[in-house]
């Protein structure tokens, strides 16, 4: 189960949203091929990525920076593509270009801090843009948490698209991030679950003024929840897979 797209395209062009991506991209593409070797890929993110311990002695402070538009394959990159894809334009058309870039760049560091605070002694490197993404997601959250959202669900032979409020899908994947935090062993690598929660809660925390400057929640009951403009519709997608019928 992963969402496709919201119901809520920007009223302006999320010029930024679209540089980052296509940032992203571009670096992804000039080191791809070092990854296929195991002495360049060490070189490559030893020098960028963020190492926990490093971090925690003072060392290679820049990779604050640099990590967060790295990724460790393509459906890594992919999937954080989608993701600002999906909510990163609505973010940026509330907050402005500027201000987003800022917001997006603090929420990235912040959520490198809270990896480095939960696994100090990890010497495994951290890359991805989900921690500054995840920023999005919680703001999106807070400005926006009735907004629909399409989710593609797939199960063997199964699928179905269909839209939920933002806010089941925003906490269940927020929830999913502390639940995998709570039992990964950060020395084994894999996902950098505390990132993602810690980037997701420094979002909702540094757009409250924003919130707070709309109204609050007479933001929320003029706008319903919802991005201030017309939302688009989609067709319901369902699969076409006959349904065997019980007799």
């Amino acid at each position: 189960m992963f969402p496709i797209r919201d119901h809520n395209p920007s009223g302006r062009t999320p010029y930024v949203t679209y540089v980052l991506m296509v940032l992203n991209i571009v670096i992804f593409l000039s080191y791809f091929w070092r990854l296929s070797d195991p002495v360049l890929e060490y070189e490559f993110y030893n020098t960028w990525a963020l190492v926990p311990i490093r971090l925690a002695n003072g060392v290679d402070l820049h990779t604050l920076f640099t990590s967060m538009f790295l990724h460790g394959g393509w459906l890594h990159l992919a999937g954080n593509m989608l993701f600002l894809y999906i909510f990163g334009d609505n973010i940026e058309e509330e907050l402005g270009h500027v201000m987003y870039l800022l917001f997006y760049l603090a929420c990235g560091v912040l959520a490198g801090l809270a990896q480095v605070i939960t696994a100090p002694l990890s010497q495994v490197p951290m890359v991805g843009a989900s921690g500054a993404i995840a920023g999005v997601m919680g703001a999106y959250l807070l400005l926006f948490p009735k907004a629909k959202v399409d989710i593609f669900v797939f199960f063997i032979v199964f699928f179905r698209i269909f839209p939920i409020p933002a806010w089941i899908m925003l906490m269940l994947w927020l929830g999913m991030q502390f639940l995998g935090g709570a039992a990964a062993n950060p020395d084994e690598g894999g996902v950098a679950y505390w990132a993602h929660a810690g980037g997701f809660v420094a979002g909702m925390l540094l757009a409250i003024p924003f919130w707070m400057r709309r109204g609050a929640t007479a933001y929320w009951e003029r706008t319903e929840g919802h991005p201030p403009h017309p939302a688009a519709t989609y067709p319901v997608i369902e699969s076409r897979i006959p349904r065997v019928k019980r007799k």
